[in-house]
């Protein structure tokens, strides 16, 4: 069940491939509060449930703004939302953070790969707000696909690095990039998984500290299945239950097989709504959520899209 229901006020075209949606009150009335770097699951008939982040101004609850990039390799959702028109009524869920700023941080570099801008609009506003510092690295492919270009350039000036890979010289450079990063920055990183990757890899070898690191991913190559995935066993500690996951199937299917619900949004590995505490046995990670360092600690796992190493997990279901 959706929290609540909203309206689709108007519709823009942001960028090539790229929706711009309004959302209100029915009723006119303030929207919940969110902080930058929220997002909203949408809740879409005949689809499912998907997360979009929440671009507008956190100060702003009288709207909420979303951008939707149309991918040609959608599950539905993009579809369906680029078929949205102004007076549709949407159900959506209460804003919820998974890629918060820095709370104690005072200086702030975000990279952002096409789609994954959306989250840095509503961080770019909220940092400026506080008084800190921030600076950006924008990659496009081409300048047409840039979201949000005008207001950036506006709110960021000379701190704004737009980077398109159809013009030459212009191609994002992740390791140059962030050998320039202070002691006293933060990184954050969204986009394409390839993006991601990169940008990642580059930080940790420039030595940018993990607690300076901050991402999001909007899907993952490492959830989808393998050749060599066999089946295990998985105990439900609270339910009472145990299952055999098949090779093909993800923990979360097999549960629903048996009456019991996961709450799940992306089921990619990447939101992190679905964690879940592992009692016993050693998880086989799929997901881009997870550190490294919580992954190595084997405490939680994402049952959306990950798996066992073990014959047998104990899990806090």
């Amino acid at each position: 069940m959706a929290d609540m229901q909203v309206t689709v006020s108007s519709c823009w075209q942001e960028a090539t491939d790229i929706l711009g949606i309004e959302l209100v009150s029915l009723d006119g009335s303030p929207l919940p509060a969110f902080d930058a770097g929220a997002h909203v699951d949408v809740h879409l008939p005949g689809v499912g449930t998907r997360s979009y982040s929440l671009c507008g101004h956190p100060h702003d609850v009288s709207r909420y703004e979303l951008g939707v990039l149309k991918d040609a390799n959608s599950r539905g959702g993009s579809v369906a939302m680029h078929g949205l028109a102004a007076g549709t009524v949407l159900d959506i869920d209460f804003p919820a953070n998974h890629f918060p700023m820095a709370p104690l941080g005072s200086a702030h570099v975000f990279f952002a790969g096409g789609i994954g801008i959306t989250p840095f609009l509503a961080m770019t506003m909220q940092a400026q707000a506080r008084g800190d510092r921030c600076r950006m690295h924008y990659a496009v492919r081409e300048r047409s696909k840039a979201a949000y270009l005008a207001r950036l350039q506006t709110m960021l000036g000379s701190q704004l690095s737009v980077h398109v890979d159809a013009e030459a010289g212009q191609h994002f450079d992740a390791a140059a990039a962030m050998a320039s990063i202070q002691p006293d920055e933060h990184v954050y990183v969204c986009g394409p998984q390839a993006f991601m990757d990169a940008g990642l890899a580059a930080a940790r070898a420039a030595g940018v500290a993990e607690d300076r690191l901050h991402w999001e991913y909007f899907s993952a190559d490492a959830a989808q299945p393998r050749a060599d995935d066999g089946s295990f066993e998985v105990v439900l500690q609270n339910s009472g239950k145990t299952i055999r996951v098949e090779a093909g199937q993800t923990i979360v299917q097999a549960c629903e097989q048996v009456g019991v619900d996961v709450m799940v949004s992306c089921e990619q590995g990447v939101c992190g709504t679905c964690i879940t505490s592992v009692i016993e046995g050693i998880p086989d990670h799929r997901d881009v959520y997870l550190t490294p360092q919580e992954q190595a600690d084997g405490r939680v796992i994402m049952p959306c899209c990950s798996r066992s190493k073990t014959p047998k997990l104990v899990l806090d279901l």
